[in-house]
């Protein structure tokens, strides 16, 4: 739990808020206490999402079906207001870990103490479904383990079977890798039944018999891909419970047992409470409890709305914000304030400052040494930038080490880079694999890392909660890369599109063809046409993709090359409508092996061109003077971003010092996740919790033209798309 900030309410609807549970992109959670001296996990939603009639509606269907469910292993609604001007839902508070918690950190339960957990949970699913609904998002994560038994908790995506879905329709419903094949399917508006439920409970007890997903780990395409075609890995299972799970993990609905069948199955699910838990989480339950119990009433937080503009004390809160990085008039202005001690930024009395050390592990002599070294180039920019200013607070020291696009090395820089007692934060590195390897050095010792190019599918790097994390990825996930050219598509109602659905791509394209047909530009029609991985023939695909006469030709790959080949069997059939496809694309060879078929190509992107962003103008001139570019050279893709991460590190680093936390690693990381939600870089507004939601999802994405033989960034892809 995290202490109240200053901008928090002191109280909520006759609820003291004690602290914050968690924070999203929606709103906050907090811990609270009723006037009875109840405590209640009370979830308030922010006002600008409040001001969407969709999204208020949504909430008001939400706050509605919880206060439907009953029963002894559900949370209890204790109250809400739906209406307010920041709607508002109060639960009962449960002080012990989720079990996905307590798998992590004492390893996979016993048969005895699943069969309680099971039994609890499908009685709560058959009163559930008794009512009418159904929950989709049975997970570890939405269970609650309490001295007496679990709880399920967030029915936020609850729906009353046979309801029309609120949800947006290109938003698939549950969690990947507990989700059922039929949520996979269908996508928003689809009918999911009673067997869903199921399905995820089927999930949840083999990852609590075994410590692992019985659908792997991985990218959601992946994942989602093995959920629908493969069977679950059970080899772990004790016999006496495998056919009752790998019942539940029927592909077909209608094979899975009913929950009242399951809880039978399992026992009573009305057994003896206190003796379920396995030796060692009764211990951390009655702790967390005591914690809790004892709280003090925190002190009254928001300041009067009323006190005058100029007292030291707002203006200290003003400063103190995120958003003063803007307000202030420029990047540096937030971290050159007044210092954390009150003073002035350069100390007093001729003080020497503190220097910190930024890591930088990047590839400078592999396959993407261009991109390790813009990294390399913008972050040590910024640094020099920083360290020139009399009025700087600190000096950032930035250490440079090199990947080579190699695993093994990129675990051995990460451990190099420990050695320095100064460093406090690490950017890089360039590939999923090096970045894996880094990140499981870096977790340990609680340093934070920020990667701004590589991208690693959720739940592939250990110890990463939602609460608690060191790994940070402020960018937009491959599988929406589609988006930009589809976007464009949908803007100019064309809404016939073909894909060309390299299977060489394995489940990335087709996660892109799913994802096409699921939502099609323009509410149109979309047709795929496969090219076999063995295969560089795209001949027969275009042609039978152009049988179709398509407004829109999309190449589902990561190919270079074979993204070329596409390119020129559609140049050479004559088609020269819009064609499209990715970042993996849009590189060199995909230019030299085209040649003029390249000519015209769109694609979606997570980086941009500083030249096209005004406030980042003052950057690309800087960058070109220091590492001595012609003023027609284009930067260096990732430079700007790199430049931005830096700034980004700097200021949640001021704020750990400004918290006495004794400048650690995990302090820094915490306030990447609750301070800075929103940090305004000179290329554009990043978040830690991208990913969170669909919006901070898209953000970070840019639409991208061949031009002349050039690629041209258009802009972001929501506005460039709207160009012709």
């Amino acid at each position: 739990m995290q202490p109240l900030k200053k901008a928090d309410p002191s109280t909520i609807a006759g609820y003291r808020l004690l602290g914050r549970l968690g924070a999203g992109g929606m709103g906050v959670v907090y811990l609270a206490r009723s006037a009875g001296g109840a405590l209640a996990a009370l979830k308030l939603i922010r006002a600008e999402h409040a001001a969407d009639t969709g999204f208020r509606a949504r909430f008001r269907r939400e706050a509605a079906t919880a206060e439907r469910i009953t029963g002894r292993w559900v949370v209890r609604v204790l109250g809400s207001d739906p209406e307010a001007r920041e709607p508002w839902l109060a639960t009962e508070f449960v002080p012990g870990p989720s079990l996905a918690e307590a798998v992590e950190l004492h390893g996979a339960l016993p048969e005895q103490t699943v069969r309680a957990l099971g039994a609890r949970l499908a009685d709560a699913l058959h009163d559930m479904h008794g009512a009418g609904l159904v929950h989709r998002d049975v997970k570890p994560g939405n269970v609650l383990l309490a001295l007496d038994g679990p709880r399920l908790i967030d029915f936020g995506i609850a729906r009353v079977t046979g309801a029309t879905a609120l949800t947006a329709t290109d938003a698939m419903i549950g969690t990947p890798g507990f989700l059922a094949p039929e949520q996979a399917r269908v996508m928003g508006a689809g009918e999911v039944g009673p067997a869903a439920d199921v399905f995820s409970l089927g999930c949840v007890l083999a990852y609590a018999l075994t410590g692992r997903r019985p659908f792997g780990t991985g990218g959601v395409a992946a994942v989602v891909y093995r959920t629908v075609h493969e069977e679950p890995d059970l080899d772990e299972l004790p016999e006496t419970l495998l056919p009752l799970v790998t019942a539940c993990l029927a592909k077909d609905a209608a094979d899975r047992p009913t929950a009242a069948e399951v809880r039978s199955a399992l026992g009573a699910a009305d057994g003896p409470a206190g003796d379920w838990l396995p030796p060692g989480l009764p211990a951390l339950i009655a702790r967390r409890s005591s914690r809790v119990l004892d709280l003090p009433v925190a002190d009254p937080t928001m300041l009067n709305p009323e006190e005058p503009q100029g007292t030291s004390r707002r203006r200290l809160l003003v400063l103190g914000s995120a958003g003063a990085v803007v307000a202030a008039g420029g990047l540096t202005a937030w971290l050159l304030g007044r210092d954390p001690a009150g003073g002035t930024g350069g100390g007093t009395g001729g003080a020497p400052r503190s220097t910190y050390t930024l890591g930088v592990l990047t590839d400078l002599s592999g396959p993407r040494k261009a991109d390790g070294r813009a990294q390399e180039r913008g972050a040590r920019l910024a640094a020099e930038t920083f360290n020139a200013r009399e009025e700087r607070p600190f000096d950032l020291r930035l250490t440079t080490v090199d990947h080579g696009g190699d695993r093994v090395r990129a675990a051995a820089a990460a451990r190099t880079l420990l050695k320095d007692p100064s460093l406090v934060a690490v950017l890089g590195p360039t590939t999923q694999e090096t970045a894996l390897a880094a990140a499981d050095v870096l977790v340990d010792a609680k340093v934070p890392m920020l990667s701004m190019v590589a991208s690693v599918p959720n739940g592939m790097i250990r110890g990463q909660t939602p609460e608690s994390r060191t790994y940070f990825e402020p960018r937009p996930v491959p599988d929406v890369m589609i988006v930009p050219f589809a976007r464009y598509l949908s803007e100019h109602q064309l809404g016939r599109t073909a894909v060309i659905h390299d299977r060489a791509a394995g489940t990335y394209s087709w996660f892109a063809v799913r994802s096409m047909k699921n939502s099609p530009p323009a509410r149109g029609t979309v047709t795929s046409h496969e090219v076999a991985a063995d295969s560089e023939d795209f001949g027969p695909a275009v042609r039978a993709a152009l049988a179709t006469s398509p407004q829109g030709v999309m190449y589902a790959g990561n190919s270079p090359r074979r993204g070329a080949l596409c390119a020129k069997a559609l140049h050479e059939q004559g088609y020269r409508g819009p064609r499209g496809s990715v970042e993996y694309v849009l590189e060199p060879e995909f230019l030299s092996v085209a040649g003029p078929a390249a000519e015209g190509w769109y694609f979606g992107t997570s980086y941009t061109d500083p030249d096209t962003v005004p406030s980042a103008k003052e950057f690309a001139a800087a960058y070109r003077k220091h590492w001595h570019l012609a003023a027609t050279d284009r930067i260096d893709r990732y430079a700007v971003e790199a430049y931005d991460a830096l700034y980004w590190l700097g200021q949640a680093l001021r704020t750990a010092i400004g918290r006495n936390a004794g400048i650690k690693g995990s302090a820094i990381a915490n306030a990447l996740m609750t301070d800075n939600v929103a940090f305004q870089g000179v290329a554009r507004a990043y978040n830690a919790r991208a990913g969170d939601d669909s919006k901070s999802t898209l953000k970070g994405l840019y639409l991208w033209q061949i031009r002349s033989g050039t690629p041209r960034c258009l802009g972001p892809f929501a506005e460039a798309a709207q160009r012709r």
